[in-house]
C-alpha cells in the first residue's frame, strides 16, 4: 500500500511541475484588452494618443479609475514569511502561491491581478515599499505574512492607504468561518451571545476569526484561546498583544479541560488535536470546526461516528460545510472595486458573513445540486455554508459588500442601480473553465470505470493517469497489453489500472460470451458465428461489448480512426435510447464568456426537418444535464425569411418544435452571429430567444456544424470538448482523431457523467 501512495505522490510531484513549466510558464499572463492591429491603434494606445488620458488624470487622479486598468486590478502581495504549511520560505519561492491566488481572482470574480514578491522581512520597511506601489493598484491583497508582523503590516496600511486593502489569512476565513457560525448555531438552537466557545490557535486567522464573531455578539468572558502550550490565561507570561486580548480568568490549562461543557469549537491549529473523548465531553449538539488543513483536528468520520448530534465543518471539500476562503475574498474585493472604496471595514465584512449565511438558506437552484451531483441540498447539518461553485455568490456577496461600502461612507463611487450592477456581474461569469471544473466535482463524487481505446498511445495514457489520480474515473486501458506495458514505461507513467487485451489468454471466457452475444445481435443481419468469433478480438468491437455486458461503465474510443469507421461496430452492438430514431452528436466550445454547444457535428449529414427536431430536443436534454439552461437557435444563413431550400427545412423543424414542445426556448431560422448578439435579437421582437443570446446552435446539415467547430478547435480560441454522442442506451463517446490529453479527460469525465445519470434512472 505504501509503495502505491509513494507512486502516486511521485506523479503528483512530477504533475504539479509539469503544470507550472508548461509554456507559458506559471499561471498568470498579461494579455491586451484593446485593438493593436493597425498603425492608428498604436498611436491611440501609446505615443501619440496615450498622452491625453495622462494630462487628465494629472488634472483629476481619480480619473485613473476611467482611463486606466487600475479599478479592476488587484496587488497580491507577500514576502513569503508563512507560506501555506511551508513556513518562511522565502519571496520568491512564494511566487507560485501568490500567481494561484491570482488565478482564483480571475476565474470567480474576473479581477486582474500582479502578483508581488517582496525580500523584505522589516515590517516597516515592507510597509513604503507597499505605499510606494500602491498607485499602481485599485486594491490590495495580502497574503502569507507571519504574525505578529502581519497584524501591524496590515493596521498601517489600512490607515495609510486609500484603497480596498485585506489580509486574507486572517479576513477571508474570518467572514466564511463567522457565516458559517451563525448557520450551525441556528441549526443547533443556540444565541451566539450564550455560547461557550473554544479556540484552538492563536495565530492571525485565530485572532481575527475571535474578534468577528465578538463583533456578531459573542461574550469575551465566554471565550477561551489555546495556543501550543495550552489555555492563555491569566497565570501565562511573555504574550504577544494580540494574545493579550483573549486572557481568561480560569485555572484550566489544557484542551481538554477547555472543551468541557463547550458549545463550539473553533480549530485553527494542526490535524488531530481533538480526541473523541474531548469531543463526548461537549455540551449538547456541540459546534465543531475543524478547519486545519490538510486534516482537521478531528476527522471527520470520526467525530460523526462519536456524536450524531456533532454539527461539523473543515476545511475540505469532500466533507460537507467547507469553509474556504474562495467563497469570500473573489466577491469581497469585487464589491469594494466596483463602488471604488476606500478601504475594507467592518461593515463590508459583516455584509459578507450575512450574505453568506442568507445564501445557505435559500433554495438552492438545480445547476448547484447537479455541479455536486448530489440529490437535493437543503440548510442544515450537512449544508449550513453556500458552495464554493455556486455561481449566486458573485452577485450575492458583492452586492452586500458594495451596499455596506456605500451606507457606510467610503464608496467613491456608488452604484445608482443595482439592477444593472447585478447584469453586470453575471456578465463577468464564465470567463474560466468553471463548468469543466463543476463537471470534474460530480464525477469524483461517484467515479465510474471508463474503457479507453487505443491506450498504447502516450496521450491516451497521459489522461488515464490523469482521470485516475485525480478520482475523476476508474480507467481501464483496452489494448495490446505487452506494447501498453512497454508504452507506460517508456514515457514514465506508473499507473495500476487494468489492461485489457482481447487476444490475450485471460480473456477467452469473455471473448466467448461476447461472440454469443455478437452473433445473436447480428446472426439476421449478416452476420455468421465464424464472423463473431473473429471480430470479438479486435478492440472496435471488444470495447462495446464490454459496455454491452456492463464489464465497464462507459467508453472511450476513437483516438486513432475516423469517426464513421469508428462508429459502425459500436452501433451494431449499443441500441438507441426508447423513442430515438436516430442518434446525433453534439460538441461543447468552452469560450471566454460562456459554453457553446453545436450540434449535430458528426453523424447526421443532412437531417430532414424531422431530424432537427429530435437533434434539437437530444441537445436541450445533454445540455441541462451539465446545470446549463438551453437557449437553442435553429441556424441557417437567412434570418426568418424561409427562402431557401435549407431555410424552409429549418423553419418547418421550428414550427414542429414550437407546436409539440412550447415549453423549449428555440427559434430560427437565424443566422449564428445574430443569434450571438442582444442587439441583433431585438429586431426581432417576436422570437422565443428574446434579447438573450443563444448558447446552442443545431446546424441544418453535418458540413456546417463540423466545419463550424474545426475552425475554432485549429485557431484555438476556446477549448472544444466533444463529440458527446447522443441516443444511444450506454454512455459511449467517439474522440476526434488525435485528441489531446486534456480533450480525453474532459470527454471521459462527460462519459462518468452519462453513467451516473443513467444509475439514476
Amino acid at each position: 500500500m505504501s509503495t502505491n501512495n509513494n507512486r502516486d505522490q511521485k506523479n503528483f510531484n512530477q504533475a504539479a511541475l509539469d503544470y507550472h513549466s508548461v509554456e507559458p510558464k506559471g499561471k498568470i499572463e498579461v494579455i491586451p484588452s484593446k485593438p493593436h492591429s493597425s498603425q492608428r491603434d498604436l498611436s491611440l494606445a501609446y505615443s501619440p494618443g496615450v498622452a491625453i488620458p495622462c494630462l487628465e488624470i494629472e488634472r483629476d487622479p481619480k480619473l485613473a479609475y476611467e482611463y486606466t486598468g487600475k479599478g479592476n486590478l488587484v496587488a497580491v502581495i507577500s514576502n513569503g514569511t508563512a507560506v501555506l504549511g511551508l513556513g518562511d520560505i522565502g519571496a520568491e519561492a512564494s511566487k507560485p502561491v501568490m500567481e494561484g491566488k491570482g488565478l482564483l481572482f480571475k476565474i470567480f470574480a474576473d479581477i486582474n491581478v500582479f502578483d508581488i514578491e517582496i525580500n523584505e522581512k522589516d515590517p516597516d520597511k515592507f510597509i513604503e515599499i507597499v505605499k510606494g506601489i500602491a498607485p499602481t493598484f485599485g486594491g490590495i491583497n495580502l497574503e502569507d505574512i507571519k504574525a505578529p508582523e502581519a497584524f501591524y503590516i496590515e493596521h498601517r496600511l489600512k490607515e495609510e492607504l486609500d484603497i480596498p486593502l485585506m489580509h486574507d489569512d486572517q479576513h477571508g476565513t474570518a467572514i466564511i468561518s463567522a457565516a458559517a457560525l451563525l448557520n450551525a448555531l441556528e441549526i443547533a438552537g443556540k444565541k451566539i451571545d450564550e455560547v461557550k466557545m473554544v479556540v484552538n490557535g492563536a495565530g492571525a486567522a485565530a485572532v481575527a476569526c475571535t474578534k468577528l464573531y465578538l463583533e456578531l455578539g459573542l461574550k469575551k468572558e465566554n471565550i477561551l484561546m489555546c495556543d501550543s502550550k495550552g489555555v492563555i490565561n491569566h497565570k501565562r507570561t511573555n504574550l504577544t498583544p494580540e494574545k493579550l486580548d483573549f486572557v481568561a480568568n480560569t485555572e484550566m490549562e489544557t484542551l481538554a479541560e477547555a472543551l468541557k461543557g463547550a458549545d463550539v469549537f473553533i480549530g485553527l491549529s494542526k490535524a488531530d488535536v481533538m480526541t473523541p473523548e474531548m469531543l463526548l465531553s461537549m455540551a449538547e449538539n456541540p459546534v465543531v470546526f475543524g478547519l486545519a488543513n490538510p486534516n482537521p483536528e478531528i476527522n471527520y468520520e470520526l467525530a460523526m461516528e462519536t456524536r450524531k448530534d456533532t454539527i461539523m465543518a473543515t476545511g475540505r471539500s469532500d466533507y460537507p460545510n467547507q469553509v474556504n476562503n474562495v467563497l469570500g475574498f473573489p466577491y469581497i474585493f469585487r464589491g469594494a472595486l466596483d463602488v471604488q472604496a476606500r478601504g475594507i471595514n467592518e461593515a463590508m465584512k459583516l455584509a459578507a458573513v450575512r450574505a453568506l449565511a442568507d445564501l445557505a438558506k435559500e433554495p438552492v437552484p438545480e445547476a448547484v445540486i447537479l455541479a455536486y451531483n448530489l440529490k437535493n441540498l437543503n440548510f442544515g447539518r450537512e449544508y449550513f455554508i453556500p458552495k464554493p461553485f455556486d455561481n449566486r455568490l458573485i452577485t450575492k456577496v458583492s452586492i452586500a459588500v458594495a451596499k455596506a461600502a456605500m451606507e457606510s461612507g467610503i464608496a467613491g463611487k456608488p452604484i445608482e442601480n443595482f439592477e444593472d450592477y447585478e447584469n453586470d456581474l453575471l456578465d463577468r461569469m464564465g470567463r474560466d473553465e468553471k463548468l469543466i471544473r463543476m463537471m470534474q466535482n460530480r464525477a469524483r463524487s461517484n467515479p465510474k470505470r471508463v474503457t479507453l481505446g487505443n491506450a498504447e498511445e502516450y496521450n491516451v495514457l497521459k489522461a488515464a493517469q490523469i482521470l485516475y489520480e485525480e478520482g475523476i474515473a476508474q480507467p481501464i486501458l483496452l489494448g495490446e497489453k505487452k506494447y501498453v506495458q512497454e508504452q507506460m514505461k517508456k514515457f514514465g507513467i506508473e499507473l495500476n489500472v487494468p489492461i485489457v487485451d482481447p487476444m490475450d489468454e485471460d480473456q477467452e471466457e469473455n471473448r466467448i460470451k461476447y461472440r454469443e452475444t455478437l452473433w445473436k445481435l447480428r446472426q439476421r443481419k449478416g452476420m455468421n458465428e465464424y464472423k463473431a468469433k473473429r471480430y470479438v478480438r479486435q478492440r472496435d468491437y471488444f470495447g462495446p461489448l464490454m459496455l454491452h455486458h456492463g464489464d465497464t461503465d462507459a467508453l472511450i474510443v476513437g483516438f486513432s480512426k475516423n469517426y464513421s469507421s469508428t462508429l459502425k461496430p459500436i452501433l451494431k452492438i449499443i441500441e438507441k435510447d426508447k423513442g430515438v430514431d436516430k442518434i446525433s452528436s453534439m460538441m461543447m466550445i468552452i469560450t471566454e464568456k460562456k459554453p457553446l454547444f453545436f450540434a449535430d457535428t458528426s453523424v447526421s449529414q443532412n437531417p430532414t426537418a424531422e431530424d432537427l427536431v429530435n437533434i434539437a430536443r437530444m441537445s436541450e436534454l445533454t445540455v441541462k444535464t451539465f446545470a446549463v439552461e438551453p437557449r437553442i437557435a435553429m441556424l441557417s444563413f437567412e434570418n426568418f425569411s424561409g427562402i431557401s431550400e435549407t431555410s424552409k427545412k429549418v423553419a418547418k423543424a421550428v414550427s414542429i418544435l414550437h407546436e409539440k414542445y412550447p415549453k423549449m426556448i428555440v427559434d430560427g431560422e437565424i443566422q449564428p452571429d445574430f443569434a450571438l448578439n442582444s442587439d441583433h435579437l431585438s429586431d426581432y421582437p417576436f422570437s422565443k430567444l428574446g434579447t438573450t443570446p443563444a448558447n446552442v446552435f443545431v446546424f441544418p446539415n453535418l458540413e456546417s456544424a463540423n466545419i463550424s467547430y474545426k475552425i475554432i478547435r485549429g485557431l484555438k480560441v476556446a477549448q472544444v470538448v466533444g463529440p458527446i454522442l447522443m441516443g444511444l442506451k450506454k454512455p459511449v463517446h467517439v474522440l476526434q482523431m488525435r485528441a489531446s490529453v486534456d480533450e480525453i479527460v474532459n470527454l471521459a469525465t462527460i462519459a462518468v457523467l452519462d453513467a451516473q445519470r443513467r444509475e439514476k434512472k
